[in-house]
């Protein structure tokens, strides 16, 4: 069983259920918003404050007030990542909407990115889903995703959400990206701003000009390639069974990656 606890304002208490995943979790607890990421060299963690004041955001989207005791959260986390004993974990928190001072903290192993998926892309599908108040992480979403998800063939890595214009937005759990004649394409309205992608615009100039808007389905695509916290950089190259260029990651995706990659080790820090 993986370690759960509710950080209440009268300290850390037991939660009433038990389960082996965050999926088997998600049937006991209340719907609110979370966010999901994961450690770096057992306790450290990448852009936590972000985590934080995105998941205070995501409330006030879905109009329930909540300030996080940052401090008491942290040493939390940390004993129930202790408590795990996992070589690298996910973690997840999330803030019920009837009771926003009772805020469940879970943690699961790490598992990484398939090696065969990290070196040569990921298939995906298009996906004709909206999502209600994109903006916000809620726990709701995650759970109307669930079938849609679970449909897929076991060779799909992941779903792509399409506009009704045929707009290209964002992943089932993850933000989306193309690269078009050398320029870094991707939607920044109707979709989640992502840890992860925060932390792919930081360094994705030093690469390749970046412009703020979206591919649509049938454009030609040099590459594509999505983040999430847990995953970091995967190359996409095939979309509804379409072969992006030559069917392996291309460059500039690897080169955004190694970036990626090397701006995390440099900024990670001690939960």
């Amino acid at each position: 069983m993986i370690p759960i606890a509710i950080l209440t304002p009268d300290g850390v208490q037991p939660a009433p259920y038990v389960a082996e995943s965050f999926a088997e979790a998600t049937q006991y607890e209340p719907l609110g918003v979370y966010t999901i990421g994961r450690t770096y060299e057992r306790d450290h963690v990448l852009l936590f404050d972000d985590h934080l004041d995105r998941l205070e955001q995501s409330a006030r989207l879905e109009g329930v007030t909540a300030m996080l005791d940052r401090p008491k959260l942290r040493a939390a986390l940390r004993q129930l990542i202790e408590q795990g004993g996992y070589a690298e974990s996910r973690f997840r928190i999330l803030i019920p909407n009837q009771t926003p001072d009772q805020v469940y903290l879970s943690v699961e192993p790490y598992k990484p990115v398939p090696t065969e998926v990290r070196e040569h892309g990921a298939k995906v599908i298009t996906v004709h889903k909206a999502r209600h108040n994109p903006g916000a992480k809620t726990s709701a979403w995650m759970l109307e995703r669930q079938g849609t998800v679970q449909s897929f063939p076991s060779d799909i890595y992941e779903g792509i959400l399409i506009g009704d214009d045929g707009t290209l937005l964002e992943g089932t759990s993850s933000n989306f990206y193309a690269i078009v004649d050398g320029t870094l394409r991707t939607a920044v309205e109707g979709v989640l701003e992502g840890i992860s992608r925060r932390t792919l615009m930081k360094v994705a100039p030093s690469v390749l000009p970046v412009d703020a808007g979206p591919v649509k389905l049938g454009d030609r695509l040099d590459e594509a390639f999505l983040t999430s916290a847990g995953r970091g950089v995967v190359p996409i190259t095939e979309i509804d069974g379409i072969t992006i260029s030559s069917g392996e990651p291309g460059a500039l995706t690897r080169r955004l990656r190694d970036a990626y990659d090397q701006w995390a080790r440099e900024h990670w820090e001690k939960l």
